[in-house]
Parts: C-alpha cells; structure tokens; sequence
C-alpha cells in the first residue's frame, strides 16, 4: 500500500495555487509556499479532500504521475486514490496462521503503556488504545497513514428539485453521440431538434382539438398563439423521421427549419439551420433524432416535459463549454433565490442582460406556483449575442410564454431596445467586470445620474442602467462581482455612495465561491427598491439588511457549488421578514440579527465605513471570541506535551525491538 503524505501532494502545486486553493477553504494564507504547505497539510482529512475536488485534472494527473499512482479515468476516483493510496487487489499473506489451541509465547511480558496527560492524571491502560472509527476525528497526519477500510455504499443522492429521472439518462445518450464536436457548436444542434420536436407535437395536439371540433386543421391563424405554431407538412415530425435512415438528412431539417419560420413570424431569425453541414450529416444526425422521437406527445405534459430537458441540457451544455457557458446560462439554484427574493406577482418582468431566459422562465413559474396565472407577467428582454438570443427565443417559446426581446440582438448600452421601460421586477446577472464597454460613445447619458461609470469596468453602468429601468415602486435583484461592494477606484466608490445615499439599497448577500460556470470567484446580489417605504411592505427606509451566506452550498462537483433548498428557504425567510411580507394566515413576524448570518445595518453605519457594501464588515462572527493565552503557558503546555511523546516514543521502540527478535528466525 502506497501513502503519498499530504505535504508531499502539495508539493507539486505552486505557490499562487496554493494560495487559491486555501482562501477557498477559508484559510488565511501564508506568506511562503512552505507556510502554505505547512496550513493546508494540517487540515482534517474531511477537509483536505474538500481541496483535492478543487484541483483540475490535469493537476491531480501531474501528482499521480509524480508519485506513480495509476491514472484512472475518472477524476473523482483519482483523487480518492491520491488521498489514500490505490487499492490492493489482494492482501499480503502472512505466514500459516497458528490453530487457535496453540497461542503463541512470547519470552517476555508486554508492559501497558500509559497516555501521556498533561495533567499527569490519567489511569494506566492495560491494553493498546483503540482507534475511533471516524477518521475525521483523528489528528490530521494520522488517518493517512492508516488503511482505509472498505468504503459503505454511498446513500442515493435525492433527485434536485424539479428533475426527471431520464433527464440525465437523455444527456448522456446525446453527449455520447456529439463524438468530436465542440460543445458550443452541439449545443445549437441538440437544442435545436428538441425545439423542432416540441413545436411539431404542439401543433399535432392544436389540429387533433380543431379536428375533433369539425374545423379545419390546415389554417395557420388557427396556431396563431404563443403556445403553438403551424407546422407544415414537411416540416412535422414524423417527416423528419421517418428520413432519418435516408442521405440528405441535414438538408431535409434545415429546410424544415425555414418552413416552420416562413409560417410563423414570431419565429423568424431564431431558428437554427445548420444541419446540413460536414461532420454532422449521416448516422449522428439520424440517431439523434430519434433519440428525440419518443419524447411525450400530450400538448401540457409534452410542454413541461420537453421544457425541463431543454433546461437540463442548456446546464450540462455550460458545464461543458466552462467559462463560456456562464455567457447564457445563470445557475438554477441562483435564479430561484433571485426570483424569490423578488418574489413577482404581476406586471412587468425585465432582464438587460436575458442569456437563454432563465431569469424570465423562474419568474413565470415562481408565479404559478404562488397562485398566479401563466403567462400573466409582461416579458422585456434584451441579449447581445446573437446565438444566445436564438436560444432565449427558444426557450421562452417552447414554455409557452409570450416575451418582448426585441426584433434582433443587442447590446443594452449602446441600443436600448426598451428605453421607455419602467419595469415593476428588474433581474440580471450581467457580464462581470467587462472592459472597452464603449463609454466613450456614451458621454452625458440620462442613464448616468449617479455619476459616469468609468471605461474599464461596466459593472456600475449595468446598475446604473438598471436603476434607469425601474418603475417608481419597482425591485431589482442582481448579480455583480463581490469587488463592486468595496472599489473606490475611477469614481466607482463616489458612484456606490450616491447609490446608497438615495437609499435605493435594500439587501446585500454575500454568495460562496464556485457557483457560476464562468468564474470561480465569489459573487454577491444586490437587491434594489425604489420606494422602502411602499405600504405593502414595511417601511425600511435608512437601512440595509446584510447576509453573509458565504458558508453555504454544497459541492456537486469538483469544481461547481450549489445552494441547497433548505439554504434558499432559510435566505428567503430572513429577507421577508426583514421586509415584512405578509404571509397568509400567520401573523406578522419581527426580523431579528442572526450573528454569523445577516444584519439590519443604519446607513450612517455604512457611510463612516466609506459606503462599502460587503456583509463581512458588518456581521459579527457567530463563535465567540477565543481568549488569548500567554505564550510562555502555550509553550510550556507544547514542551511538556512533546518530551512526553518522546518518552512514550522510546519505550514504544523498544517494545517493537523486543517484538522483531521474537518473529527472528532462528540461525
């Protein structure tokens, strides 16, 4: 068995690395690499395994190779494997076991030998000490040198919220038939029949309903809603499969695709046609359709089901493409604590920087699931990139929700598709911290009435522009870089304080790092209200609630976080109550400061801290303080401590010596 020591893991890593890797395990770095070694290869066994998932591949690849540990294939795998050594297909064997009437005689008495206690009280032992069975309980350098007993079955994973037991199943089968092909470009082929597969079956289950009513089926302004489209002939489903097995197959998709748009204005510009292209026709191509052909027919249960793989896959698709992939997707878990901090009841929904529609299709269904109608929220919209507005397009469409994201692509600052808007609920998640956003073009704009954002850094034009956009009782909730709740540099402070002084500023949470696909880094959500003293709510005017749920989430991989349900409950139930929402039939609660958690802060507190915006600077640790000792006691309590080892050390090695001559055989 094979044990590489946790000093000597962290050996193959470089000092900045090190140093990422300990301020995300919430260790203060040190200043050397050998002081950071010396910090992370004292971390309990539980923990160090916590950094080992946060090492890429190839990082856990150069330790096995350095240490010659098989590369296995799977990441996870090899990580347990660096962490405890590989596996041993059989176990030595020892000499011929003694029959258990003949025990074996030793020539000398074993002595007991006590545990050293500091306080010279303890009792003799008569036999060795035993071993707790959690390894997490054990000193951090002593469960790696022990081998590890077999593994209990893992307990199953209960399924997240809202997904069905295939989903995943479907991805792989899809995944497995992408073969070469770049996941940005698959994206668009997969997604697309899906899209092709639901309008087909919406438009099936409207013509067997107007058949059954004696009508005619073949009028396209009989489909002429959101929630089907008119479909023709060629362009149905069963056309497209039935040519699956046939040559021509790209070609046959693509032209359905321009059929279906002709026919339908609401669809024209969105659609995909790009099957009719090298490396994509032939088999590929005809077993993904049909992959897709068993897929449920029913108009609800098509819609919602089709919906929900469409959603599934747009994640597994930014997982894949990693740091592009936070271009059109924002984590789920993160758009339902966004939504539902919001919380949206009606009017106008709007995102400026809408992705693939994520933001739009929570808010519908947060809705109906509080009472409201489908459908009933006024969608407005907007997206630069003109692949991702296809997708948003999509997506809203095959949910069956009617959304205004303008007749084409475009970027917000420069062409506000909706400059007349007073949205009622503003969400976001805009591209972090971008630079060359053009402000030169953009001197003396009305959006701009807390100050000129400055040309390296968008992110106070995207609040900027996001103030600019809500009604005169409206919310917004958004995403931004943690950097923007301290910065002073280029006016970016003056601006926060403008910010905060109009008192616009309802809550800030400070989120853990590894949610997004995009970045590693942690981010935070800035809640905004244009009137803290609407009669719906209480009045919160002069105050700020902070939450620090920068502890929270749970790793799903080794590389993305996640906010559990029970989180985002326990987020959403502070915030409400410091808001003072109504809750149905319970009376009014009264929020209190959860030391560790969230804070009511005054704005004069936050003025004499420079208007800084972090929750850390404001909520108290929820461990009370740890007195300090002397030096001189903590080093005469460690000097006691060791020479005691090191006497029980010696007798130790010569009890084994006298052991060792026992098994000698003789000469």
């Amino acid at each position: 068995m094979l044990y590489i020591p946790k000093h000597a893991v962290l050996e193959a890593l470089a000092r900045p690395r090190l140093a990422e890797l300990a301020r995300s395990l919430g260790v203060t770095p040190g200043r050397t690499k050998r002081d950071l070694q010396v910090q992370l290869a004292m971390l309990p066994d539980r923990r160090f395994r916590d950094l080992l998932a946060l090492l890429s591949e190839p990082e856990l690849r150069a330790i096995a190779r350095a240490h010659r540990l098989p590369e296995l294939g799977d990441p996870t795998a090899l990580a347990e494997c660096i962490a405890f050594g590989p596996d041993d297909d059989a176990e030595p064997q020892g000499p011929e076991p003694r029959p258990a009437s003949e025990p074996t005689q030793l020539p000398f008495k074993l002595r007991a030998v006590a545990p050293i206690d500091r306080a010279d009280q303890a009792t003799p032992v008569t036999g060795p000490p035993s071993i707790p069975d959690n390894d997490d309980d054990l000193p951090a350098n002593v469960t790696r040198l022990r081998r590890r007993k077999p593994a209990k079955p893992a307990p199953e994973a209960p399924a997240r919220r809202g997904e069905l037991g295939f989903e995943a199943t479907l991805w792989q089968a899809a995944d497995k038939l992408r073969n070469n092909m770049d996941a940005a470009e698959y994206k668009h082929v997969a997604l697309g029949l899906l899209f092709l597969k639901y309008v087909s079956d919406a438009f099936e289950t409207r013509r067997a309903q107007l058949t059954a009513q004696g009508l005619p089926a073949e009028d396209p302004a009989d489909y002429a809603n959101p929630r089907a489209f008119f479909v023709p002939p060629a362009a149905r489903w069963r056309a497209i499969e039935a040519a699956s097995h046939e040559p021509g197959l790209g070609r046959t998709i693509d032209a359905a695709m321009v059929a279906i748009e002709a026919e339908n204005p609401a669809l024209r510009g969105v659609l995909p046609q790009i099957y009719q292209r090298p490396g994509l026709e032939g088999p590929l191509l005809g077993e993904l359709v049909r992959l897709f052909a068993d897929l449920a027919q029913t108009e609800q249960r098509g819609r919602d089901l089709l919906g929900r793989i469409y959603e599934y896959f747009l994640t597994r698709f930014a997982s894949a493409e990693g740091k592009n992939g936070g271009q059109f997707y924002t984590p789920s878990s993160v758009v339902r604590l966004l939504v539902a901090m919001l919380a949206p009841t009606g009017g106008s929904v709007y995102d400026p920087a809408c992705g693939s529609g994520g933001m739009f299709v929570q808010s519908d269904r947060f809705l109906v699931e509080h009472g409201g109608q489908h459908g009933a929220l006024q969608i407005f919209g907007q997206e630069s990139n003109p692949t991702t507005w296809r997708l948003a397009r999509m997506n809203l469409a095959l949910r069956g929700l009617d959304g205004n994201l303008g007749p084409e692509h475009a970027d917000s600052f420069h062409h506000d598709l909706h400059p007349d808007l007073r949205a009622d609920y503003v969400l976001a998640n805009p591209p972090f911290n971008t630079k060359d956003w053009g402000a030169a073009r953009l001197q003396g704009d009305p959006r701009w009435r807390f100050g000129a954002p400055p040309a390296q850094n968008a992110n106070f034009a995207w609040v900027s522009h996001i103030i600019h956009h809500m009604a005169p009782r409206g919310l917004a909730g958004f995403v931004l870089a943690n950097g923007a709740m301290t910065t002073s540099s280029a006016g970016e402070g003056e601006i926060r304080r403008a910010i905060v002084e109009a008192d616009l500023v309802d809550c800030m949470v400070a989120l853990p790092a590894q949610l997004f696909y995009s970045t590693q880094i942690p981010v935070s959500l800035w809640l905004l209200a244009r009137d803290k003293a609407d009669p719906r709510l209480r009045d919160r005017r002069g105050h700020i609630l902070m939450i620090d749920a920068r502890d929270l989430g749970g790793m799903v991989d080794r590389t993305h976080r996640e906010l559990q349900p029970a989180e985002i409950e326990r987020l959403l139930g502070l915030y409400h109550t410091w808001r003072g929402d109504p809750v149905p039939g319970a009376s009014k609660r009264t929020h209190v400061d959860v030391p560790g958690l969230c804070r009511s802060v005054a704005l004069a507190e936050v003025a004499a801290l420079d208007h800084i915006l972090a929750p850390g600077r404001y909520i108290a640790s929820a461990d009370p303080p740890t007195p300090q000792r002397p030096f001189a006691d903590e080093l005469a309590d460690i000097d006691a401590a060791l020479r005691g080892q090191l006497a029980q050390a010696r007798e130790l090695d010569d009890l084994l010596g006298e052991l060792l001559d026992h098994l000698r055989p003789p000469t």
